[in-house]
């Protein structure tokens, strides 16, 4: 038997679409190089989302977050469920990184 996610209604949809487009844009085939650099750069492991979002890492990704928007402002503003769901997409994301890449970026995504 396989695992079923519960579906979960998101109730700050805009906030939460501009987001998850961020995130998807850094881990494109294009731009996910550059987004490990940078969170490498920052010093912080891949998985603290949190801090990568404090750093402002998604605002130097071109087109992730539309100018004069805030990553961490729009995270702020998601209710607790919806910012538990970004963030299990988020490390989705990160697991799909090709193994290249993660090996390249090792020490990021090291759990100490």
């Amino acid at each position: 038997m396989a695992f079923d996610q519960a579906a979960i209604k998101v109730e700050k949809e805009k906030e939460f679409g501009d987001l998850k487009s961020a995130v998807t844009t850094a881990f494109s085939r294009e731009n996910v190089q550059k987004f490990l650099k940078r969170v490498s750069s920052a010093g912080i492991r891949i998985r603290d989302f949190e801090l990568i979002l404090a750093k402002g890492v998604f605002e130097q990704i071109e087109g992730a977050i539309a100018k004069g928007e805030n990553a961490q402002a729009l995270y702020s503003s998601l209710t607790v469920t919806d910012q538990g769901q970004l963030k299990e997409f988020y490390l989705f994301k990160i697991e799909d990184v090709s193994a290249e890449l993660r090996a390249k970026f090792q020490k990021i995504y090291q759990y100490y």
